[in-house]
């Protein structure tokens, strides 16, 4: 997910795109253009097609090869909300598509390093673009459908008998934008009110548009209902769409913005520091806005148990510099489909679930939504039911 600098106001219906965002679209395309020449080059002529047969796989390749770009630019490119929603769509799929049918193609040509043989060329080829489509399916299957309850405890050292058994849903990357709107974020909010939280959280990446776009399709989470109240912090999505005015937003519709600071959080007669930073990548954008964990902390009760909402889990060594002791972070999506999850630890410490860096604990959840392609292959989205317990 590129960093960019902060998007400025624009003159029509959709942000501007930003100078990096613009060089990042005009050295993609011609990446994707050549990825799809391959794909053409090492599928197409054991499949042996007539001339028709041909002429339309030519034409779904070049089609793909636009698509794919749009399904990452279209907002910023478009005027018309509904069409770049559309093309939003239409991109995501092509992406997910794309991403598989190379992926199969890369590991069909090295195996066939090592086993060529001539008579399974065409067969192969076959089962590719089979293989692709399946798990493109079931990934939009999964994908679509209301993320799943899992259920998690955290067990920290010293933690007060009365906290104990305190249950935080946490939320993260859900990514309001052109597939996911209101509808989806209303199944949400019923499910995460079905639990009786005593604490919700949202881990930052809620948004993937400005807030002209999507304050209706946003309003839903206002309606989160716990005991303690609704909590988030920013991802680096929310600066590529206009992190200040998402932040006053959120606030508006009821959820309470940890910005690198803190709140102390008072239950049965125990009391826990509950702190946010901004996203790791924030200075990128606005250097006044850097994730700082010891601001956070500053002026907090000393002798507290520490929870840090960091979007990264890359903030995790900050986190416990500091002295947290648990970090609660998304972002990675667990690589959200196969095989980019086994990409994730090339830039992330934690790719999903629960793991300690010395004294802190720290969950990563593979998010609630997803971005780009309406998939989910081997890394299910999640509404993440953290249950406090003595360690």
């Amino acid at each position: 997910m590129p960093d960019s600098p902060t998007l400025p106001p624009a003159a029509s219906n959709r942000p501007a795109l930003p100078g990096r965002l613009r060089r990042a679209f005009w050295r993609f395309l011609p990446l994707i253009g050549s990825l799809h020449l391959y794909l053409g080059w090492r599928l197409l002529p054991p499949l042996d097609l007539d001339a028709v047969g041909l002429t339309l796989a030519i034409a779904g390749l070049t089609i793909s090869t636009g698509l794919v770009p749009l399904g990452l630019f279209a907002r910023f490119v478009v005027d018309r909300q509904a069409l770049a929603d559309r093309l939003g769509w239409l991109g995501g799929l092509a992406m997910g598509l794309f991403s598989s049918v190379l992926v199969l193609t890369v590991l069909r040509d090295l195996a066939r390093l090592f086993a060529d043989a001539p008579a399974l060329a065409a067969p192969t080829a076959i089962g590719v673009l089979a293989l692709a489509g399946l798990f493109t399916l079931l990934g939009y299957v999964n994908a679509r459908r209301v993320a799943r309850v899992v259920r998690v405890d955290i067990p920290l050292s010293g933690l007060p008998e009365a906290l104990a058994g305190f249950t935080i849903v946490q939320l993260s990357d859900i990514h309001v934008g052109p597939t996911i709107k209101r509808k989806y974020v209303q199944a949400i909010v019923d499910r995460v009110n079905q639990l009786a939280a005593d604490l919700v959280v949202i881990t930052g990446d809620v948004v993937d548009g400005t807030v002209e776009q999507l304050h209706a399709d946003t309003a839903p989470l206002g309606q989160l209902r716990s005991r303690h109240g609704s909590y988030v912090v920013s991802g680096n999505h929310e600066y590529y769409s206009g992190a200040k005015a998402w932040l006053r937003e959120f606030t508006r519709i009821g959820l309470q913005v940890l910005d690198n600071r803190h709140v102390v959080i008072e239950h049965r007669g125990a009391r826990f520091v509950l702190a946010g930073v901004s996203d790791y990548s924030a200075a990128a954008f606005d250097v006044s806005q850097a994730s700082d964990p010891v601001a956070a902390l500053a002026g907090s009760p000393p002798g507290l148990p520490r929870i840090l909402l960091a979007h990264q889990p890359r903030s995790a060594s900050a986190a416990a510099a500091a002295g947290f002791d648990l970090q609660l972070s998304g972002h990675t999506h667990g690589g959200q489909f196969w095989p980019w999850n086994h990409f994730v630890p090339l830039q992330q410490p934690f790719t999903a679930g629960l793991h300690r860096l010395g004294r802190l604990t720290v969950y990563t959840s593979r998010g609630t939504g997803y971005w780009g392609p309406p998939k989910r292959f081997g890394a299910p989205s999640e509404i993440s039911v953290l249950r406090l317990a003595s360690g």
